[in-house]
């Protein structure tokens, strides 16, 4: 493994932070839904609320959508962190890695919009996708230079 580029690790911390800022709201996203439709996940979640209005569920649609998205969030951010970080250290080019960086958490934070709060496609789609084969191409590419 090559010494990662110091300004390329600046950039990656950068736009890392910027997703993780991204995934911490989606648990105030997920809390509005909850109190907005009065469905909690646990029982004692009810003193919150009028208990006569509020129930336990597990299948109201829009608080799912945003619990969805979370988790969308999570299969996906997680491993490029990882994945980014092992192909910072193949030694990518400078503008290439800047460009791949940006798409990504620009793809993600769109992927957000689409899904947990204006609900369109095909938007979701494209920047579920756009940033699937960004991490795609930086897993082959870590993949064949450590093989």
């Amino acid at each position: 493994m090559s010494e990662i580029n110091p300004e390329l690790l600046k950039v990656f911390g950068f736009w890392g932070s910027i997703l993780v800022l991204k995934m911490l709201a989606m648990v105030p996203l997920t809390a509005r839904q909850r109190f907005r439709k009065r469905v909690f996940a646990n029982q004692e979640d009810l003193v919150f609320q009028n208990k006569s209005k509020a129930k336990v569920a597990y299948d109201d649609p829009d608080v799912e959508r945003v619990r969805r998205a979370h988790l969308n969030d999570l299969e996906n951010i997680l491993p490029w962190f990882i994945v980014t970080y092992l192909w910072l250290g193949t030694g990518p080019s400078a503008w290439l890695a800047k460009i791949l960086i940006r798409t990504f958490v620009l793809s993600r934070v769109a992927h957000t919009i689409s899904y947990a709060v204006y609900s369109q496609q095909p938007m979701r789609a494209i920047s579920f996708f756009v940033a699937y084969a960004v991490m795609g191409f930086e897993a082959v590419k870590t993949l064949l230079y450590y093989s």
